[in-house]
């Protein structure tokens, strides 16, 4: 007889890129965007391979119109992973390094001025801690953090250029002039983004 098919064992963790905001400071759809060879989206998966993670894009969300907390609920309610990564496509310097620190310190944001934000990594049982707050009328990712106590990886100096989003063509204009100088010497590091 033959044996049954064995599903693969989950991964200890996948990369989630939320893409479905309406992009009203750049004027278009931001994963479209060449950077270098590739489109923002396309660096956002080439990180998550460089990384080894599994990867998928959230374009709609279960809960439309509330921000990222909707990719965060449609993403944690649809994944085998034991933790989901969240980036953003509009954060082309991201680093290997840095996600693979928030893999091992989940829940954990990256914080820049103060606040939490992209990128974060969260577990599936943070789901109903995302919902409950959607139920209250908050959906900022600062209440999520604050509610799940997670640990805030803050970056300085070069590392925290990794964090640098392009929100508009003046941005993405400045993104184009660092952007080979950035990736030269070693992919794991920090850009150039001044």
């Amino acid at each position: 007889m033959p044996r049954p098919a064995r599903s693969s064992p989950p991964p200890l963790a996948e990369v989630c890129i939320l893409a479905g905001g309406r992009s009203t400071r750049m004027g278009r759809d931001k994963g479209a965007l060449r950077l270098g060879s590739r489109t923002l989206l396309g660096h956002a998966r080439a990180l998550a391979a460089a990384a080894g993670f599994p990867c998928r894009t959230i374009k709609r969300d279960r809960v439309p119109r509330c921000g990222p907390l909707g990719g965060v609920i449609t993403a944690l309610g649809t994944t085998r992973a034991r933790t989901v990564i969240f980036i953003p496509c509009d954060m082309p310097f991201l680093t290997v390094s840095l996600l693979r620190r928030l893999r091992r310190s989940a829940p954990a944001f990256a914080v820049q001025h103060g606040l939490v934000g992209f990128p974060f990594a969260l577990l599936p049982a943070h789901r109903e801690v995302a919902e409950g707050l959607m139920e209250r009328g908050e959906k900022s990712l600062q209440a999520l953090a604050r509610c799940l106590k997670a640990t805030q990886i803050c970056l300085s100096g070069k590392a925290a250029m990794q964090l640098a989003n392009l929100n508009s063509p003046h941005d993405l204009s400045r993104a184009r002039l660092h952007w080979p100088a950035a990736r030269r010497p070693n992919r794991k590091r920090g850009g150039a983004w001044a």
